[in-house]
């Protein structure tokens, strides 16, 4: 699986439950499935994720792009989204995680993903961590 983002990605993930695409380069995949801002369609996003606890954590990069993500675009729209991880699949409730337990989960999502610290480099919107909680 060479494309992080790209729809093939999510098609393997999705037809083999994520026996394909879920372990990417050394972490680990899940698919977050949001409601579109404008279209109400669904969207798929492959995202590298870390736990803490019951709950799953993501973080809205883009490369470091000055703006976010059109998947965190959604959630700010709509909240509620679905999570595949594996082949487990089920609804979540996404929320930012804010000062201290931002910072706390900033620093497990590098430990997943140590290019993130890159990427807030060279962007100067803080980089929203979001925690991803099963309903």
């Amino acid at each position: 699986m060479s494309a992080l983002f790209g729809t093939e990605h999510v098609e393997r993930y999705i037809a083999t439950a994520g026996a394909e695409g879920h372990e990417w380069q050394g972490t680990r995949c899940l698919l977050l499935t949001t409601t579109g801002k404008r279209s109400g369609d669904p969207r798929i996003a492959p995202l590298i994720y870390g736990t803490r606890g019951d709950d799953y954590v993501v973080v809205a990069s883009k490369g470091g792009a000055p703006e976010h993500p059109a998947w965190y675009v959604n959630l700010t729209a709509d909240p509620h989204v679905q999570v595949q991880v594996g082949p487990d699949v089920f609804a979540a409730r996404a929320r930012d995680a804010e000062g201290a337990e931002r910072d706390e989960l900033w620093a497990i999502m590098v430990r997943e993903w140590p290019a993130y610290d890159e990427y807030q480099t060279k962007t100067d919107r803080q980089i929203p961590v979001v925690v991803l909680t099963r309903e």
